[in-house]
């Protein structure tokens, strides 16, 4: 007997009640509004099989879906482009039934001809499985998530049933298959767009031209400027359809800035304030009460800084030189002058505490520059000289990279090492860093499905030391943990597991995890219906101006 799992995992009766039985939507007029989100960087493109942030996922997630999709707002997962799918009983069968009606985009560089069916998701998810297809070679591409989530190993085939049902058969059980399904990487491509572009020998335009079924139809974009969508009056889901005319992303790395420009009605929403920031404009808020223009909804953050260490580079390569540079670098300054009042201390484990299967039992090593010392000193290291990556961007895992580095710096000084700091615009910062050509490297991780392996695996797999696995560390009696957790559906023998995983994390320590952030998002109070994200998204299908 299969189990089918048309709403197994969540169904919130509300929301959800149609969400499997939305009719094909008719066009519609929308409202004549325009809302400008303050965003904090350029994205890399709009391919999100190719992406890993979340200024990347953002407009992807404006433009596409994907067969299932996370609640507004929470971790649980509804359907989406799937309007239901069964698992077979050994767990290796997934049969999506996919929803009718669908229309791709129409643009001024691409008519559809046809609906969205089988052919589109076996198209996306074979070319980031198979390297030999036609379009994958006229266009060579990287997916880090589709590799560091083990995807690209368990997958066996994907098999078209018919128009309207498509079958994963995977090789092997892995447990958070249906909520890595809901992320952004997942998001469905037109094949009949990608042939169309492959016949003109233009394959890399799907990457900087897109085409997808979301909410917002892609019209124009200006690195480091504005990316342009217009409301999609075509879209499908009428339970959470566009409601303005024309969404923008005013591309502002300035922190300071986008709160000027908030406050100007420049944008509506503005992403990443400073924690002074966040300050002064609660007592704004508050004292102004209900004639204020502003509000700013928080939440609790499902995120973690941290300085990875790049292991393929000697010294780092040894535990006890990572161990001497961890213990030097004064966290609880760091929190104090970086996150102020919107952060917590890590513990030390891999993971924010918000995570099931997190180990509260890890404890940090001191602040002791003593020791630090002393470890370098025994391990015969003297003179070492390091490069430090400062981001330059905010996000919700560090609200001050520069910052962060320079104390940083300034602590490792003390025990007789020289850091160099590094910056690249964001892009490049992160492209570089999958390269390796980092030595230490100031990053972090918002969550982005709810399940431990996005943390673990993700971040200190095997499988993605040249994808997310900044630290290029892999550790077989790690590694073998994190396969074997991912491989049982039981929760209590998947957190047995990772508990154990962790411990050996903070022996060998491949990164440093300083602290966790609470997510604070800055917006009119015209703004309405607007969601926050626990895994820091930005979602605008739903979301009006009054």
């Amino acid at each position: 007997m299969k189990q089918t799992h048309t709403l197994r995992l969540l169904l919130a009766a509300t929301l959800l009640a149609g969400a499997a039985v939305i009719p094909p939507a008719a066009a519609v007029e929308l409202p004549n509004k325009t809302l400008v989100y303050c965003s904090e960087g350029s994205p890399a493109g709009f391919d999100p099989g190719q992406l890993t942030t979340g200024t990347d996922f953002d407009p992807a997630d404006a433009i596409y879906n994907r067969l299932i999709a996370f609640v507004p707002g929470e971790t649980g997962v509804m359907p989406s482009l799937a309007e239901k799918w069964d698992i077979s009983p050994d767990n290796k069968v997934y049969t999506f039934h996919l929803r009718k009606g669908v229309k791709f985009h129409k643009t001024d560089y691409f008519t559809p001809t046809r609906d969205f069916n089988a052919e589109d998701v076996k198209f996306t998810f074979d070319r980031m499985a198979d390297r030999e297809m036609p379009f994958r070679k006229a266009y060579p591409a990287e997916f880090p998530y589709f590799v560091d989530m083990g995807l690209q190993a368990d997958i066996d085939r994907i098999e078209v049933v018919d128009p309207y049902t498509v079958r994963f058969v995977l090789k092997k059980v892995d447990a958070p298959f249906i909520q890595n399904l809901a992320m952004s990487f997942a998001s469905i491509l037109s094949k009949e767009y990608a042939d169309k572009l492959l016949a003109a020998n233009n394959a890399r335009d799907i990457a900087l031209k897109p085409v997808g079924t979301g909410p917002f139809i892609f019209r124009s974009y200006t690195k480091d400027a504005t990316l342009r969508l217009d409301g999609n009056k075509d879209y499908w889901n009428t339970s959470l359809p566009p409601k303005v005319s024309k969404l923008i992303f005013a591309i502002t790395t300035d922190a300071n800035v986008r709160i000027q420009k908030l406050k100007r009605n420049e944008c509506q929403v503005a992403t990443y304030p400073r924690p002074a920031d966040v300050d002064a404009l609660k007592a704004e808020i508050q004292s102004q009460g209900k004639a204020s223009k502003l509000k700013m909804p928080d939440q609790v953050g499902f995120n973690l800084g941290y300085v990875a260490y790049n292991v393929q580079k000697k010294p780092l390569d040894r535990v006890e030189v990572r161990q001497a540079l961890d213990m030097a670098i004064n966290k609880k300054a760091i929190l104090q002058s970086v996150y102020g009042s919107a952060g917590q201390l890590s513990n030390g484990a891999p993971m924010p505490p918000t995570q099931w299967s997190y180990d509260k039992n890890i404890k940090q090593a001191s602040y002791d520059p003593e020791k630090a010392k002393a470890l370098l000193d025994k391990a015969g290291v003297k003179g070492m000289e390091i490069t430090l990556w400062a981001m330059p961007v905010q996000r919700p895992y560090n609200p001050n990279g520069k910052l962060m580095a320079e104390m940083i710096q300034a602590d490792w000084a003390k025990i007789g090492v020289k850091a160099n700091i590094v910056t690249y615009e964001w892009g490049e910062y992160i492209k570089r860093a999958k390269a390796g050509e980092h030595d230490a490297l100031l990053i972090g991780w918002t969550g982005d499905n709810g399940d431990p392996d996005n943390w673990l695996g993700v971040l200190l797999g095997c499988d993605s030391i040249n994808g997310n696995n900044f630290s290029k560390w892999c550790y077989k009696p790690f590694d073998d943990l994190i396969k074997q957790a991912r491989q049982t559906t039981d929760q209590a023998t998947r957190t047995k597991l990772y508990t154990q995983a962790q411990e050996i994390f903070a022996q060998q320590l491949p990164f440093s995890p300083i602290a966790h952030s609470t997510q604070y998002k800055p917006m009119s109070t015209s703004v309405q219906g607007f969601k926050l994200s626990p895994f820091s998204r930005n979602s605008f299908a739903g979301v009006s101006l009054n």
